[in-house]
């Protein structure tokens, strides 16, 4: 592992951090952890073996250990604070927050999934191994949170009624 291997990943980890956590400073945070573990465990890298996702591994692991260690706060229904917040400055902007507003609604296990498929456009093979699940559970996961984000996005403000999508057909992934 060298230098420039881990700087190729920097992109895609600070992605997934600021995704995972939904605050730009925690995410940070994260990645720093997440570089620091990489350091301190560098000898357990196997050369040869995918770097980026033995370091999404990490950041996962990490991410799941200050979940447990965090304490447990009052949940806050946005939509009845919704006036108290600031506006956004536009439709664009507005669709962003509704997405990143949904994405963080879903739960922990769904959204860590759906990103890791959809974002960082990894296999589901990885994504099992990143997430220390089955290659069977990582799929029933993703078309949960799928289902989800699309009812959730379907809700917001921005969305129109007449707009709503049809659930679509299975289909046959690989």
């Amino acid at each position: 592992m060298n230098r420039a291997q881990v700087i190729e990943q920097l992109p895609g980890l600070r992605r997934y951090a600021r995704m995972l956590t939904g605050d730009a400073w925690a995410a940070d945070d994260l990645v720093q952890d997440t570089l620091e573990r990489a350091c301190s465990k560098w000898r357990l890298w196997r050369p040869g073996s995918d770097l980026r996702a033995w370091l999404f591994t990490l950041m996962h692991n990490l991410y799941l250990n200050q979940r447990r260690a965090a304490p447990t706060l009052a949940a806050v229904d946005i939509d009845e604070v919704q006036e108290h917040l600031p506006g956004a400055s536009g439709p664009a902007d507005e669709a962003l927050l509704d997405l990143e507003r949904c994405l963080q609604r879903l739960p922990a296990e769904q959204r860590a999934v759906l990103l890791l498929v959809t974002v960082e456009d990894m296999g589901y093979e990885d994504t099992a191994r990143i997430l220390a699940i089955p290659v069977g559970t990582v799929m029933s996961r993703l078309s949960r949170a799928r289902t989800r984000l699309a009812a959730l996005m379907d809700h917001t403000p921005a969305a129109r009624p007449a707009a709503r999508r049809e659930s679509p057909g299975l289909r046959r992934l690989k």
